[in-house]
């Protein structure tokens, strides 16, 4: 996208709630995320209602994030060639409709562990579609100058949601069933896909010029191993999320087994948890941009790498009677963290990439930082029976604090501001 008409050092952007279309993609995105919270309280629930063991919580947790190992170098390719509202648009619908059929599933009774398995697997591969395609729809919609303010304005909004989603997930799984949790859920989809419908402006055509599949996955992966401000984004959120994604495997058992908590008040406890936690990405969203301005936008991202991996530790020594509150204080902090890193390094990614390679350069990130994913999920797992649930979670702590180390050795600490968009 060109950089529009130039405008007077003192005058500000635009602002984004006066973008109709942006307007449209918030609130869509705004009610989806929203839902997504009921299935993200019920789903372990419903999986520990079928007898899941924790290899069965790692395996079920890894198949919803496989596909972007599997697919998502081609995913990217893809979103450059095609336009990218509508496989945001079939994401959503698709989505909608798996949740549901699970919840009708569980309803007759006819749930097993493998339909969880295939729904889990079958929703991450519209999820790479979806995601790869957000991330590069976002900069096409928007002014180059807004894209801090955008990511923050959605990031602000999924943060509110998961601040309420939670506990309210957790009283209509308690109150009504698990089932009514992820058929709201499934509504939720469907009218963010209503909102992306309605939106009107015309996106970037696709590029025209067509290389081989090979050659372009080539490309994208030479825009992020290539510049080595990417290089470390990469390698530090990929390893976070390797022992992040460990740590969630196991951590609803270790709340059952090792803190005690019964079924029965599971859910309740997981929805105060997350609810009274997410406030934390709340927060972060808020003060991402502020925190960029005060410090630098590369110490700002160090900031949130930082805070994010040592913040594990409260979830990681948790115990009674304090669990509840430390629990919360560890997600809270750690949220905090995650937003102010996301905010700052998804709009300087987008800033440092041309608008036809933001498809390929997205795909390839979320080739590595999601693909490690589902390695350490299964890693959680095993881990989880051999060496212990509560060790398993310090075995997570410690190797994510290494995370860091990526960004250190490289020119991200330096940056002081967001470079200028690359056409």
């Amino acid at each position: 996208m060109g950089p529009g008409p130039v405008k007077r050092a003192d005058e500000s952007p635009p602002t984004l709630w006066r973008h109709r279309d942006f307007v449209k993609l918030w609130i869509g995105q705004s009610i989806s995320v929203f839902g997504s919270q009921f299935t993200g309280i019920a789903l372990p629930i419903v999986a520990l209602q079928l007898g899941a063991n924790a290899v069965q919580f790692g395996i079920l947790n890894a198949l919803e994030t496989v596909p972007f190992l599997l697919f998502g170098l081609f995913v990217g390719v893809w979103v450059d060639r095609w336009p990218r509202r509508p496989i945001l648009i079939v994401g959503d619908l698709g989505r909608g409709l798996i949740v549901i059929a699970i919840a009708l599933l569980f309803l007759a009774g006819s749930l097993r562990l493998v339909h969880l398995f295939l729904a889990g697997f079958l929703t991450g591969v519209l999820t790479v579609f979806f995601d790869v395609a957000y991330q590069a729809y976002v900069p096409s919609l928007v002014e180059p100058e807004q894209l801090v303010d955008a990511n923050g304005k959605l990031e602000t909004t999924r943060a509110a949601s998961q601040v309420a989603g939670p506990g309210i997930g957790g009283v209509i799984v308690s109150l009504l069933s698990a089932a009514a949790a992820m058929i709201l859920d499934g509504a939720t989809f469907f009218v963010s896909g209503a909102f992306l419908v309605a939106i009107r402006g015309k996106e970037h055509p696709p590029e025209k010029k067509r290389a081989s599949m090979i050659a372009d996955v080539r490309e994208g992966l030479g825009v992020v191993f290539g510049d080595p401000r990417l290089r470390a984004i990469a390698g530090c959120t990929a390893t976070s999320n390797f022992f992040n994604s460990a740590l969630s495997a196991v951590l609803v058992l270790f709340m059952a087994v090792d803190l005690g908590y019964s079924p029965t008040i599971l859910a309740g406890v997981l929805g105060l948890v997350f609810s009274l936690g997410s406030i934390g990405a709340l927060v972060g969203a808020v003060v991402a941009g502020r925190t960029a301005k005060r410090i630098g936008v590369g110490n700002a991202i160090v900031a949130g790498a930082v805070l994010f991996s040592l913040s594990i530790g409260f979830i990681a020594v948790a115990f009674q009677p304090y669990a509840i509150p430390m629990l919360i204080a560890g997600n809270f902090l750690t949220l905090v963290g995650a937003l102010i890193y996301n905010v700052n390094q998804v709009s300087l990614r987008q800033a440092i990439t041309p608008n036809r390679l933001q498809g390929r350069m997205n795909a390839t990130m979320r080739f590595l930082v999601w693909g490690t994913l589902p390695l350490g999920a299964i890693t959680g797992g095993i881990l989880g029976t051999v060496i212990g649930l509560r060790a398993t979670l310090l075995f997570a702590l410690a190797g994510g604090s290494t995370a860091v180390f990526w960004l250190l050795a490289s020119p991200v600490p330096a940056l002081r501001t967001i470079p200028a968009i690359t056409k």
